[in-house]
């Protein structure tokens, strides 16, 4: 039966008792790599010394640490706890005991999850290595892929084998009707079909059987040209710029991001990739690398976004071990932001301003809008925004009112 006395109380120093403390070292290096406080590692020490010396006290191995001894310590021992000078916030031990986790994972000294060493998981690693070595993929397409190929595998086979002659036409189809409630437009479940449309291509370079299967995948109508695309106004333009450069916490990051979308017409992933070697001063020019095209550009770097940038890094920017452009504010310090944290601030921005608004890509097409009414064609504005086919930049052409006036029909009835 597992005892719930209390344990005796661990140094704050380091993990000097329990079977936990030859990891002491590999803990406080894996959250110093990642960027937290010194005072952050200390606590999060003080909660796996907590760990350390209860499995001492209940007789458990260092190689029985995982999700389920974790949860029981959360589970059964927090709540008769009555250990002294030690973490007992549920919400924070168990943040802590996350990072442990983790880095004893990276180190080899705990296996993987077990839902990694299922024939799902071990497919699913190697394919995400196809993406990355044969494909180039950016992480964000490659976590939609397997998501999507995970779910299919998983209603076929479960945790057991995978057999792919055993996969019928029948259950890709009841996949896809199954997928489809989930989605409510036709660009979402467009995305299902690519994902294993390409999954299959691959494994069919690897001599499965499964060309019927990509019969199967047909790609729902989607009239892309269909819809007006959503961009800011003249006079909204002018009430977002006024509201950059107010004072407080990340106003500089944000009011540099909000220049990238708005004066180069930048991706929200492609403001989170930008790093400071992309941007060449003395030349005016800005690089960005691995772009949705899977290409390099330089392009221009206009004086605002330039300004805006540079007030960033001269009054806000943490310094890290990193080069990227924009960092995280807090902990992990050293790890990249992403999309999500530049849609944040530009959603911020606009609420800020007052704007109803809260999509960051709308700010592209307002670039795209503010090109066109300047007198530049499509051929520019593709090259600007970087389409690899014009016929990506057609729907603009809808918002070219100067150009739409000299080919407008007169209305029925109207004087000729």
């Amino acid at each position: 039966m597992t005892k719930h006395l209390s344990c005796p109380v661990p140094r704050e120093s380091d993990l000097e008792a329990g079977p936990l403390v030859s990891n002491n070292q590999c803990y406080e290096q894996y959250l110093f790599d990642h960027g937290y406080a010194a005072g952050y590692i200390k606590r999060c020490k003080s909660g796996v010394a907590h760990l350390s010396r209860w499995m001492g006290f209940t007789q458990k191995k260092a190689d029985e640490v995982g999700e389920a001894l974790i949860a029981e310590f959360l589970d059964v021992h927090l709540p008769r706890c009555s250990c002294r000078s030690v973490l007992h916030d549920r919400s924070s031990l168990g943040t802590a005991l996350g990072h442990l986790l983790a880095a004893l994972r990276a180190t080899g000294a705990i296996p993987l999850r077990a839902t990694e060493l299922t024939p799902i998981g071990e497919e699913l690693r190697r394919y995400d290595k196809h993406m990355i070595e044969a494909r180039n993929l950016v992480s964000s397409t490659r976590k939609v892929g397997l998501a999507v190929v995970g779910r299919l595998l998983f209603s076929c086979f479960g945790d057991g084998r995978i057999n792919f002659p055993e996969i019928r036409a029948e259950h890709v189809r009841n996949f896809l009707i199954q997928q489809a409630t989930l989605h409510n437009k036709p660009t979402s479940i467009r995305y299902v079909v690519s994902s294993l449309h390409s999954y299959f291509r691959w494994r069919t370079t690897l001599g499965d059987q499964v060309h019927s299967l990509i019969g199967v995948l047909v790609y729902p109508a989607n009239w892309q040209l269909a819809s007006l695309p959503k961009a800011l106004k003249p006079e909204e333009v002018e009430q977002l710029v006024a509201s950059l450069g107010q004072a407080g916490p990340l106003m500089r990051r944000a009011d540099a991001m909000v220049r990238c979308a708005l004066d180069l017409g930048l991706r929200s992933a492609e403001v989170a990739r930008l790093s400071l070697d992309d941007i060449d001063w003395r030349a005016g020019t800005i690089a960005l690398r691995g772009t949705k095209g899977r290409r390099d550009d330089v392009m221009p770097l206009p004086v605002s976004t330039g300004q805006a940038i540079v007030e960033y890094l001269s009054h806000e920017r943490p310094k890290t071990k990193h080069r990227m452009l924009f960092a995280r504010h807090v902990a992990p310090r050293e790890q990249p932001i992403g999309p999500k944290v530049v849609r944040h601030s530009i959603r911020q921005a606009y609420a800020r301003a007052g704007l109803k608004y809260t999509g960051s890509h709308l700010l592209r097409h307002t670039m795209a809008s503010r090109l066109l009414a300047g007198g530049s064609s499509l051929k520019e504005v593709a090259d600007v925004l970087r389409h690899r086919s014009l016929d990506t930049t057609l729907i603009y052409a809808k918002l070219d009112s100067r150009s739409l006036v000299k080919v407008a029909l007169p209305w029925p009835g109207s004087a000729a």
